[in-house]
């Protein structure tokens, strides 16, 4: 809470009379979210960041029906969305979005994740929640940074998707319906959000 000390053309003074601080959650996501068409993408970040996402990395990946560009006015955009997302849901957690990046040139960065993992329609797959027991088997704690890829409509690329798993990211199933990439990364988020705030015995 602040108190106005000041007020010029170009200029507002400011004096604090209160800070509040919110404890972190002991958990981040970060969605890696193949660009979608038209509005989705915006409704992408607009519930992530209701899901209190820590990060998102648009991913430009090969059947990504949008074009990189403008990518500072987009950004701009995304950002827009995003505060207008957490002033509605009450969240105090406002989630990092990053500039639109090539999956390959993401797993270049070699980024280390506690728990990474990749909706995937691959049959070799698992629930998120048998990831999530997992590890809370082999470490006694649950993962504190978590990763979630999420492809276009058609999904990453057979050259993507061997590049995202052979970078040890584990394929998760999303159920038996193929979901629109919109709701499957809601679906994830939320499914994680649910596993890691669960009590657990």
């Amino acid at each position: 809470m602040c108190d106005v000390v000041s007020v010029e053309k170009n200029d507002v003074r400011l004096t604090m009379r209160q800070q509040n601080k919110a404890a972190p959650l002991p958990y981040r996501i970060t969605l890696l979210q193949a660009m979608t068409k038209g509005k989705s993408m915006d409704f992408i970040i607009q519930k992530a960041t209701e899901l209190c996402v820590h990060r998102i990395v648009p991913l430009a990946a090969d059947r990504s029906v949008v074009q990189v560009e403008n990518v500072e006015s987009r950004l701009e955009k995304w950002n827009s969305i995003s505060i207008d997302s957490i002033k509605q849901c009450g969240s105090r957690w406002l989630p990092v979005i990053e500039k639109p990046v090539a999956p390959r040139d993401f797993l270049a960065r070699n980024e280390r994740f506690d728990l990474p993992m990749a909706a995937s329609l691959q049959s070799h797959t698992q629930h998120p929640r048998e990831y999530v027991d997992g590890f809370l088997s082999d470490h006694d704690q649950l993962p504190k940074t978590l990763a979630v890829w999420v492809g276009p409509e058609g999904d990453f690329t057979p050259a993507e998707i061997n590049d995202i798993l052979t970078a040890g990211v584990h394929p998760i199933t999303l159920g038996q319906v193929i979901l629109r990439s919109e709701t499957a990364a809601l679906y994830t988020v939320s499914a994680l959000n649910y596993e890691l705030q669960s009590p657990r015995s």
